[in-house]
């Protein structure tokens, strides 16, 4: 009988998180005294996909639990293959702050930069 050793390609970090990122994420949680902060996606908007971000006292069932640059956050279940390999920053412009996603399976976004347009990763990653 042949033993033949598969080879995996390593598998793509799910989200990093910037040193921006999980500051202000730290921040957030000791001021909302919440377990986690919760990232997903929902179809909607002009190109068809929205980020989400919500506070979670605990993970769902099938939810992915992130830690990176000493925070955890936690991944929907089902945006796990439309996010997979994204970098979360947080920036801060004179008008506004906000999270940003630089996501590789981003194919497009509208004007307004609200709203998305993302192909799943392949399951081969």
């Amino acid at each position: 009988m042949n033993d033949i050793k598969q080879i995996r390609k390593p598998r793509a970090k799910l989200v990093t998180l910037t040193d921006a990122a999980s500051n202000r994420v730290r921040e957030i949680l000791n001021e909302k005294d919440e377990g986690f902060l919760r990232v997903g996606v929902q179809n909607g908007g002009c190109a068809g996909m929205e980020y989400l971000m919500d506070y979670i006292s605990e993970p769902q069932k099938f939810d992915e639990v992130v830690e990176d640059n000493g925070v955890q956050i936690v991944v929907d279940a089902k945006a796990v293959l439309f996010i997979l390999g994204s970098v979360i920053d947080y920036e801060v412009d004179v008008l506004s702050s906000r999270f940003t996603f630089t996501n590789p399976n981003q194919t497009d976004a509208c004007g307004c930069g609200e709203s998305v347009t993302i192909i799943p990763a392949s399951d081969t990653l």
